[in-house]
């Protein structure tokens, strides 16, 4: 079945980039001339995708403003008969069909994504993490996880190497000898050790999951800190 949509999960509060995100999205912040999540936004559609679901959360309704119609700007365009710019703001709301839901209290990554369960049948999905920007100006990168989720029919997620002293940082993957850019994963774990990492592959955030995913999430006991991670649930 082809995937169709994305979950952004964008809930997040950002402070790791304090004070820049006190009063603006981390995904909004401008890397040259587009706010982050446009670029996540502009590989899905690249990759084929028809449909965003974003994750939010209070404070972000700038998101949502960004992939909506503003008639007052665009009035104003058209007055100055500036087409240019007139044309760039239709096409940021044109982009793809994009759906909100509010993440009412911040449960982790896996209580984000499965939130969306009921948008979604027996169909595969897509999760990007927009803080994550890929340069691959010949193949989008989703699109490469999509061809192989198309040719192996199984859960397929990005994966970077880092330096073994960057490795608690990230989820970290247990996984065979590569065939060609692919692996299969044996196990996975949340910000290890450096002297207890399985290897130095993080994962990075590109996903395709099969709709199962969901019955997984909700199994998934919350941690310690009362939240439900993505990891646990893809490891289950």
């Amino acid at each position: 079945m082809a995937v169709t949509k994305a979950i952004l999960p964008v809930a997040g509060m950002g402070t790791r980039f304090l004070p820049a995100t006190k009063s603006v999205p981390k995904e909004m912040l401008p890397l040259v001339d587009k706010p982050l999540i446009q670029y996540a936004v502009e590989e899905a559609l690249a990759s084929g995708i028809k449909e965003i679901i974003l994750i939010t959360a209070k404070g972000k309704q700038a998101i949502e403003d960004h992939f909506d119609r503003s008639l007052g700007l665009e009035l104003l365009l058209e007055g100055k008969e500036d087409a240019k710019r007139l044309a760039m703001v239709r096409e940021i709301t044109d982009l793809l069909e994009v759906v909100s839901i509010r993440q009412k209290k911040p449960h982790g990554l896996g209580h984000a994504i499965a939130l969306a369960r009921d948008l979604f049948g027996p169909e595969p999905f897509a999760v990007m993490l927009p803080d994550d920007i890929y340069h691959a100006p010949h193949r989008p990168a989703l699109r490469q996880l999509l061809d192989v989720f198309e040719e192996r029919g199984q859960s397929v997620m990005a994966v970077e190497e880092v330096p073994r002293s960057a490795v608690s940082s990230y989820g970290i993957v247990a996984a065979t000898e590569a065939t060609g850019t692919v692996r299969t994963v044996t196990s996975m774990v949340e910000k290890p050790a450096p002297e207890d990492a399985p290897s130095n592959l993080a994962i990075t955030g590109r996903y395709v999951f099969s709709p199962e995913l969901f019955d997984y999430l909700a199994r998934t006991a919350p941690d310690a800190k009362g939240e439900i991670q993505l990891t646990a649930a893809m490891n289950a």
